[in-house]
């Protein structure tokens, strides 16, 4: 039994299939975390508007989770979809090269799964992803990039099957003022965290950029990823 929250400004007592923005990190879906806290901070990202964490358990003994934080999958998978769903401001000749090579070699197909499991493509993570896109970091620098400042792990439920196994819990009001400010200062941190890491670029041989991973023709589950 998985214990997940979901972050709105209203309760949600059921959930609707097919119901969502099409241009979330993973396309269509119901979008919750396994922490409590950082549910509150999604609650709390508006100042303005009083923010609610929704609680469920979901029973996932029949379920097949596409869990992306496994080692058999590259940051490159999550980039794929995030490629597919996302709106990346592409206008270098590389970074539009880049975004048509990942999707080619890189893709997951998502047909088939019921949960979705994996990082959540915040605004700071966004950016991230965009200065790999245009050469501007490693593939290493990505990933220690993808840690900095906890920012989360996500559960998207994405099948209708999954979505019959949710049980809604209990809806409570989060305090808007302590958690936007967390939401606030967890995105500065990975911001600060990823500045700093970037004061020194120097070329290390072992690592791959964009440009590397396109002229080598390196492929889904070459073991330098």
């Amino acid at each position: 039994m998985l214990t997940i929250y979901h972050g709105s400004n209203k309760v949600i007592e059921r959930p609707e299939y097919k119901k969502g923005k099409k241009t979330n990190d993973y396309g269509i879906g119901f979008y919750c975390t396994q922490h409590y806290e950082l549910a509150c901070e999604w609650a709390a990202k508006s100042r303005d508007v009083q923010g609610w964490v929704n609680k469920y358990s979901i029973d996932t003994k029949e379920l097949k989770i596409l869990d992306l934080t496994d080692k058999k999958y590259s940051i490159l998978n999550w980039l794929a979809i995030l490629l597919e769903n996302r709106t990346f401001t592409l206008t270098s000749p590389i970074s539009i090269q880049a975004k048509e090579y990942i999707l080619k070699h890189f893709k997951v197909d998502l047909s088939g799964y019921d949960i979705i499991k994996g990082y959540r493509a915040d605004d700071s993570y966004f950016s991230f992803a965009e200065d790999f896109l245009n050469n501007i970091i490693s593939l290493q620098h990505l990933g220690n990039a993808m840690k900095l400042g906890k920012l989360g792990i996500q559960h998207v439920i994405i099948s209708e099957k999954a979505f019959n196994k949710l049980n809604f819990e209990s809806g409570e009001e989060v305090n808007q003022e302590i958690y936007y400010n967390k939401y606030c200062q967890r995105d500065l941190k990975a911001r600060e965290d990823y500045s700093n890491s970037k004061i020194d670029l120097s070329i290390n041989s072992n690592e791959l950029y964009v440009r590397d991973i396109i002229m080598e023709g390196i492929k889904n589950g070459d073991l330098r990823l």
